[in-house]
């Protein structure tokens, strides 16, 4: 048995990840343990203060004692907040805080990509235009071209929580561009994880959105592989060896 555990801020699209890991159909557990939010705004300084290192630690003592091997912050926009280097010592603290490896969704999909051995993404947001832009500007950070942004101007989670199928399809297909090899949906109260093959089949690439990537994220930290076709090109194909 491996267990992820995962601190994931307030309540909007948490049931996303029984279901992936219904989905995964082997012998991973993954534990959720709610964060205090704060104020529901996609707006910087509302990010900051959700990500902030006391708020992350208030979580994991309940993690250890559920077991888990690994920890990450399931929330996107409360990581790349901080830009690369500020995320990184988030990440840092909170490993030092759980005693056990982490990592945040954000730095997630960066792995993710290199997984899957693409370069040139398109980003489909739920954020305002500004939060959106500073994704864009953590993936490059990473390595990671990003040949466009297209933004939704949502202000909060709740909101984005209520999004179906349909209004996720249609995202993925304006964010969408003919160079980019991958499209990135990025916000971890989309609910996305019963969408994930039509999306890929509609787009006809692989596509990352944020549970899925963040549940990927801890299997990786946990050095575990699954293969789970469900789950889109992230969870099939075999890792990509970097020059």
């Amino acid at each position: 048995m491996t267990a992820l555990g995962l601190l994931y801020p307030g309540h909007s699209a948490e049931d996303d990840y029984p279901r992936i890991e219904q989905l995964l159909g082997s012998d991973i557990r993954v534990d959720v343990v709610h964060t205090d939010i704060g104020e529901d705004a996609h707006r910087v300084d509302a990010l900051r203060e959700m990500g902030a290192e006391e708020r992350l630690a208030a979580g994991v003592a309940e993690l250890r004692l559920a077991g888990a091997e690994a920890v990450v912050w399931a929330c996107t926009s409360g990581s790349f907040v901080y830009g690369w280097e500020g995320a990184q010592q988030q990440v840092r603290a909170l490993a030092r805080a759980a005693g056990m490896p982490a990592s945040s969704t954000s730095f997630g999909f960066v792995h993710a990509a290199r997984e899957l051995g693409v370069r040139r993404v398109a980003v489909g947001a739920t954020y305002p235009e500004d939060v959106a832009s500073l994704f864009a500007d953590f993936l490059r950070a990473g390595g990671l071209e990003v040949t466009g942004v297209r933004s939704s101007g949502i202000v909060t989670a709740a909101e984005v929580g209520t999004w179906g199928e349909e209004e996720v399809l249609t995202l993925a297909r304006a964010a969408d561009a003919g160079e980019a090899e991958a499209v990135l949906l990025p916000d971890t109260a989309l609910h996305t994880a019963a969408h994930i093959p039509l999306l890929e089949k509609s787009l006809s690439k692989p596509v990352l959105t944020a549970n899925q990537v963040t549940v990927w994220e801890g299997l990786r930290l946990a050095d575990r592989r699954v293969n789970a076709p469900a789950l889109g090109a992230l969870f099939t194909r075999e890792p990509i060896v970097q020059a």
